[in-house]
C-alpha cells in the first residue's frame, strides 16, 4: 500500500483531484487543506510515502516552513511541489531534494518571479474559493494575449504594472482592466480572451497529480 498526502482545495478542488487520483485497493490518496507551518509535523505520523504540496497558506497563518520539509524528506518521504506554495518552496529545496513541476516553479526556479506576492491570493477560508486573481496567473493570460496580438507588449507592460500596483486580495482582471488606458474595443477582445484561457495554477495542480500517479502505477 502506497501512501500520498496532497495538500490542495484552492488551484485544484479536492474532487477534481480525485477525479485523477483517488485511493484505491494498493493507494491511500488523503487529500488536504491548503498546508501552513505545523502541518507536515502532525501529519506525518500518517507514514506516508508521498507528499505533494500544491496550495498553502501565505498571510493568513505562517507559511510551512523550509526545515519542516527537509525534516520530512529526511525521512525518505517523496515530496513534490507545483502550482503556489509548493511551486515556491521546491524552486528553495530543488537542490536539497525537492522536486518542483510545472509552469509556476519554473518561473520561480529561473529567477523570472521571487516573490510569494505572484502567486499569493485571497481565499474564503469555509469553501477555499479564490476571491482573487494571482500575479502569474495574469501575467501568463497577458504575455499570451500579446502573442495573439490582442494587445501590446507596452500595454501588457501597462496592465502588470497595474496588477502589481494593486495588494493581493484585491486583484482581479476587472480592476486591472478599468483602470488601464485600452479603448472598449480592446478591453472586450481581451475580457473574451481571458475567459477561454487555461488557469495555469490548476494546471500545474493536474501535472503534479499526474506525475504523482504515473510514479506509483
Amino acid at each position: 500500500m502506497v501512501k500520498v498526502i496532497i495538500y490542495t482545495g484552492l488551484s485544484l478542488s479536492f474532487d477534481e483531484a480525485k477525479s485523477i487520483l483517488d485511493s484505491n485497493g494498493d493507494i491511500e490518496v488523503i487529500y488536504k487543506r491548503p498546508i501552513k507551518r505545523g502541518d507536515l509535523i502532525h501529519d506525518i505520523k500518517e507514514n506516508p510515502d508521498i507528499i505533494g504540496i500544491i496550495d498553502g497558506v501565505f498571510h493568513q497563518n505562517s507559511a510551512v516552513g523550509h526545515r519542516e520539509i527537509l525534516d520530512v524528506m529526511k525521512r525518505g518521504i517523496k515530496v513534490f511541489g507545483a502550482s503556489s506554495m509548493g511551486a515556491l518552496r521546491a524552486s528553495e529545496l530543488d537542490s536539497l531534494g525537492m522536486e518542483g513541476i510545472g509552469y509556476c516553479y519554473n518561473e520561480y526556479a529561473s529567477g523570472n518571479i521571487t516573490s510569494d506576492d505572484d502567486v499569493a491570493v485571497m481565499l474564503d477560508s469555509e469553501t477555499l474559493e479564490s476571491l482573487s486573481v494571482p500575479l502569474i496567473s495574469m501575467d501568463y493570460v497577458f504575455t499570451n494575449a500579446v502573442g495573439e496580438n490582442i494587445i501590446t507588449p507596452d500595454e501588457k507592460e501597462e496592465l502588470i504594472r497595474i496588477t502589481k500596483e494593486t495588494y493581493y486580495p484585491k486583484r482581479n482582471y476587472a480592476k486591472t482592466l478599468s483602470e488601464s488606458g485600452l479603448n472598449e474595443n480592446k478591453k472586450a477582445k481581451l475580457v473574451d480572451f481571458i475567459r477561454t484561457s487555461k488557469d495555469i495554477k490548476k494546471e500545474d495542480a493536474k501535472e503534479l497529480i499526474l506525475h504523482i500517479k504515473k510514479l506509483i502505477e
